[in-house]
């Protein structure tokens, strides 16, 4: 972007410019009248701009990039629907405690009649997001290092009149402030009382949620875990967390192994760290009997509130961790033995027979049906979503991302499509909205761009979130779109039918997603059979040129044990 020679720097360009600057490299959007001037600004800067189909689309684009990436997500939306367009995506950023800064410009204060006004701070807040009104450009770079320290969405609303005012000058100012939320120090009293319940303990669990995976906690939790003998598991969105450690029991809740059903309940104690513990990880407080809980968050507020808890200890999850193991030697008298080899895989549970059972026990080591129940004959042309699944695990390069929408289908690439590391997994799952999965996964696929992403979503999903599908043949994404097709809202029509209530308002006629696919710019295929995967293996020998859609027929006939647990928390 050019300004004219002579003019003055407007707030709106400066606002740009200096989160250019301050390290922004990507925004993601759908450009009004009320944001294209500081998004030009942004890419003038050296940010890329991406450019969404609809605003709902663009907050999931920033969520996902900001899931896979580690850095904040940006989004920049027109004053008033631009941002009504965007909530559902930013409440869902709030949920699964995700960085984001939002660029949402707004209308003048004297505007009171405008068709566009709207109070935006208090919408921004009923949602669990900051609002911030900006008044000057540091307020912007504020508000992203906000983002990244709270482990949430800040909302910057830029009324138009500010936009166009002159700019202070500031810019070397904002260049230099790097200020930064320190890390939390745990107390000290909080740490002995936890070593204290860990001496105690025979059989503990580490769970890891989503919060160890924004600090980046699986290292120093894996050796916490081999230092005291306790089992690995994550939470839903955490699933990735411990690829590769042999005690590791994969998703703690609805979507736990038949293995990990048996061994959790036998718990005396659960260290829980980033992670609420909630009805999903806990199948509503039954998983766990009666083992003592501690939990560790960085947010105080979140500790016990979803039970009583043995201890509590408020701190970020790596550094918690490492205090633990530190604590833990001093209390032995024995640091530093560790590095000689005394690792305590052998205490509690951690027996060589017990990694073995685990590593012959994986989900798909189970039968094919163990977590359903059928509704009927299956009917012909359709796929067992679970055998389909596993086909695409067996096809499909491990390291890759996968990026889940939310529906009756979800718990099959959870089970089926394991990934390396827990940046590979976006859970778009915390305010349990339909229609997300896509966008996100467009974000996760920018951030990655060396790898195959896989976009799971059920047919519900992916008509919701529609306009995307020309963003991805646009962007030429190294994306597989998986869509889990059985021509309905299965998660209602399994869950009231048995009840006698009439479902018809959630089942369709059967749709051609591949044609519309297709008609996007993608490259699309009907799965009716599991040799339809030969699409697969041919796009993955010609480099995944671009998106493949994936329209998979699956049997509607087939309900997903898990499901229950998603009508238990309402």
């Amino acid at each position: 972007m050019r300004r004219v020679s002579g003019s003055t720097e407007t707030v709106a360009e400066a606002v740009g410019a200096t989160l250019a600057a301050a390290g922004v490299r990507m925004v993601f959007g759908v450009l009004g009248s009320g944001n294209l001037v500081v998004t030009n600004a942004l890419v003038a800067g050296g940010a890329r701009f991406v450019a969404a189909r609809h605003e709902g689309g663009a907050a999931c684009m920033a969520d996902g990039y900001a899931r896979v990436s580690g850095e904040a997500g940006v989004v920049t939306v027109h004053q008033g629907p631009g941002l009504t367009n965007a909530m559902t995506g930013i409440a869902e950023a709030v949920k699964s405690r995700t960085p984001l800064l939002v660029l949402a410009a707004d209308t003048p204060a004297a505007a009171l009649h405008s068709n566009f006004r709207i109070d935006q701070a208090a919408m921004v807040e009923a949602v669990g997001a900051v609002a911030v009104r900006l008044s000057d450009p540091s307020d912007a770079v504020a508000a992203l290092r906000r983002a990244a320290a709270e482990r949430r969405p800040v909302v910057v609303n830029l009324p138009l009149d500010v936009q166009r005012a002159p700019a202070p000058s500031m810019r070397a100012a904002l260049r230099s402030s790097d200020a930064r939320k320190p890390a939390l120090i745990p107390d000290a009293e909080a740490v002995r009382r936890v070593v204290e319940l860990l001496a105690a303990s025979e059989r503990p669990v580490i769970v890891g949620g989503r919060g160890a995976v924004l600090s980046g906690a699986g290292p120093a939790l894996a050796a916490l875990g081999e230092r005291c003998g306790a089992l690995l598991a994550t939470s839903a969105p955490a699933h990735g967390l411990f690829a590769g450690e042999p005690f590791a029991l994969g998703i703690a809740g609805g979507l736990a192994t038949p293995l990990a059903q048996e061994l959790l309940p036998q718990a005396d104690l659960v260290l829980a760290f980033g992670a609420a513990l909630n009805h999903w990880t806990t199948r509503s407080g039954t998983l766990f009997g009666d083992a003592a809980v501690v939990q560790v968050d960085v947010d105080e507020a979140a500790l016990g509130v979803h039970g009583p808890r043995a201890a509590t200890v408020v701190g970020d999850a790596g550094g918690v961790a490492r205090a633990l193991i530190a604590a833990l030697d001093a209390a032995a008298g024995r640091a530093g033995d560790l590095a000689a080899g005394d690792s305590g895989a052998t205490r509690g549970w951690r027996t060589p027979e017990l990694a073995r059972t685990i590593a012959r026990r994986r989900w798909r080591d189970e039968p094919l049906d163990a977590a359903v129940a059928r509704a009927g004959e299956p009917p012909a042309g359709r796929v067992h979503p679970g055998a389909l699944t596993i086909a695409l695990d067996d096809l499909l390069p491990a390291d890759r991302t996968v990026a889940l929408d939310s529906g009756h289908f979800l718990g099959w690439p959870a089970m089926y499509l394991p990934v390396t590391d827990p940046r590979g997994w976006v859970f778009a799952n915390g305010f349990q909205a339909v229609g997300l999965g896509l966008g996100c996964a467009i974000g996760a696929a920018l951030a990655r761009p060396d790898r195959i992403t896989v976009a799971a979503l059920g047919d519900g999903g992916c008509f919701m979130a529609l306009p995307e599908l020309e963003s991805t043949a646009r962007l030429a994404l190294k994306l597989l779109v998986v869509v889990y097709d059985d021509a309905a809202y299965g998660a209602e029509v399994h869950h009231f039918a048995p009840s006698g209530q009439d479902v018809s308002g959630a089942q369709f006629p059967d749709a051609d997603v591949a044609a519309l696919g297709r008609a996007a710019g993608a490259e699309a295929v009907t799965v009716r059979d599991l040799g339809d995967l030969a699409a697969v293996e041919r796009w993955l020998a010609a480099g995944a040129p671009g998106p493949l859609v994936l329209d998979a027929k699956v049997d509607p006939t087939i309900c997903a044990a898990w499901l229950e647990d998603a009508f238990r928390g309402g």
